[in-house]
Parts: structure tokens; sequence; C-alpha cells
């Protein structure tokens, strides 16, 4: 029997950075400290995606980070672990993994590289969702994996129940339209930028997986909710307010912002690992992080950490 489709997906989901420490080794009491925070505000737990620098950790290290993330939420959240792969088999394997260390669900990108046609992706999809174990969320991002998953297909794969939603970032309001115009009662489809997450929601998307949340979970939670009950001007307000440093956040390749940002408010050490380097982060970016982080209540006028998001 198919597993049926789990409650829907909505609100905030929150990519993960992986935090490191200053010698390079995993820093497991900063990434529980992270997921406290975003529990404690209302956002869900996405481990291992490209903000967490999935390609770059060890098999022991992906286990360590996954169940990290599913010990903190204690089921009071949804973890939607990252299993995707060029390989179709090695996604399955992983998204198996996933299952044994109790994550809810499986965040499966279009495979990297390959650039299959649509055919070829329902196949990939669905051959992971016949024996990976968990509930899937698909994962289309052209930008970074050189393959679009088409509003079709996507639709196709959301007829059946095993797929929970999709996270969108191809950049295309048309594709969101189509999206939403199409999908079956309980198919999420959630923003996959953050920039995009108030004009998503106002065309009937139902949330985002966001990079920001990993600093401000409670500002993207409360525009996520306003745009969810209707409340355009708080979210129109928030959305404006969270703008520059959703900006500031990919003007370079990510997580290297996010992560001199979490650095600058004390969070964890701005470390990324090769092929990535900290020292992309010029001085130019470092000037928009600060703004960006003053602009949402993040920090203070002389950059010191405000105690409270404003």
């Amino acid at each position: 029997m198919r597993p049926l489709r789990a409650p829907r997906l909505h609100g905030v989901l929150t990519a993960l950075y992986t935090p490191f420490s200053p010698s390079g080794e995993l820093d497991l009491d900063a990434l529980s400290a992270l997921c406290e925070r975003l529990v404690a505000a209302g956002s869900g737990l996405v481990p291992c995606g490209t903000t967490g620098e999935t390609p770059t950790l060890t098999p022991p290290e992906y286990e360590a980070v996954v169940a990290r993330a599913v010990a903190i939420a204690k089921g009071r959240v949804p973890v939607i672990a990252g299993t995707g792969a060029s390989s179709t088999r090695y996604a399955i394997e992983t998204t198996q993994l996933a299952r044994r260390l109790g994550a809810d669900g499986a965040l499966v990108v279009t495979p990297p590289y390959n650039k299959p046609p649509q055919t070829s992706l329902l196949a990939h999809f669905r051959a992971i969702a016949d024996d990976g174990g968990l509930p899937i969320l698909l994962y289309n991002v052209p930008g970074r994996t050189g393959c679009n998953l088409a509003p079709e297909t996507a639709l196709t794969l959301a007829q059946d129940p095993r797929f929970l939603g999709i996270k969108e970032a191809a950049g295309s309001l048309t594709q969101v339209e189509a999206l939403v115009a199409g999908a079956p009662e309980g198919f999420s489809i959630l923003s996959g930028d953050d920039a995009m997450t108030w004009p998503m929601m106002a065309l009937g998307a139902h949330g985002v997986v966001s990079v920001v949340g990993n600093l401000a979970p409670e500002l993207v939670v409360a525009l996520a909710d306003a745009a969810a009950h209707g409340d355009l001007a708080r979210a129109r307000a928030l959305h404006y307010q969270l703008r520059p440093l959703a900006t500031a956040l990919f003007l370079t390749s990510n997580p290297i912002p996010l992560k001199r940002a979490a650095a600058m408010l004390g969070h964890a050490h701005e470390l990324v690992r090769l092929p990535l380097t900290s020292d992309a982060v010029d001085a130019t970016i470092e000037r928009a992080l600060a703004a960006g982080l003053t602009h949402a209540g993040l920090l203070g006028p002389a950059g010191a950490e405000t105690p409270r998001a404003a």
C-alpha cells in the first residue's frame, strides 16, 4: 500500500546551514542552538540541503546532522532531510537512511549535472518514492542543477500521495501560477527563494523553505502567517523589512554570506568548506549584510545584536 500524503506542509521550513568549528569540524553545539531557535519560532527544519553544504559532508557527518535535527525537533515541527543526488540509486539509499534517522520526509532535488528530460525525471522521482520509504518534497532549482522540473511534470507527480509538494525556485511566477492552478488538495507549493515568498503566497502558495529563517525565524514565520491569513499589508511590510537581507545573502554563492551573517550575530563561525571560501565576502558584501541585518532589526546601529527582532 502506498503511504498517504502527510498533513500539508505550510508556513516556514528553514534550510539549515551546517556550522563548522574554526578547525573545520562539525559544530553540533551550534547546530543544536540553531535548531532550538527555529523550533521555538515555529519553523520546520530542513537539514542537509544546498544551504547545508551537503556535498562536503562525510557520511557520518550527514547522519549526525540529520539525527541532531530530529532530536531537537522532537516531533514538534517537521524534519525534511535533503536526500537528492545525481544518482537515483544513491538518492534512494540516502532517503532510506534519512527514514532510519527519523526524518518525516525527504527533500529531493532534480538531479544536478545529468540534465534528464522530463520523462526521465518522472522515472527518477517515482523510483525514489517506490524504494526510499519517505514522502517526498520535490525541489526545483534550475539555476543550481541545470534542469527545470516543468509544472506539468510536477503536477503529474502531485497526483501520487507519496509526494508532499514542491520547493519551487525557478524564479518564474508563470510556473507558480501553473502549479497553483493544477495542484490537488494536500499538495504544498513552497517558495525556494525568500524574495519570492510574499509574491508566491499572494498567488496561492503555502509557505517557504527559507534561508533568511536561519537568522530571523520569527520575522519569516510572521510574514508567512500574515500572507496565509490575508493580511497583505503586514505581509508586504515584513517582505520589505527582510528584502535587503534576502538580497545580501545571495550576493555570492549560498551559504557563504549566510555564514558571515551568522558570525556577525554571534551564532556560529563563518567557515565554509572547499570548494567554497569565506574570503568571497568582500567589503561590499560585508556592508550589505550589515545593512540588511540592521534593516531587519537584528543588529543595532553600531553593529551590536539586538536582543529581539523587531
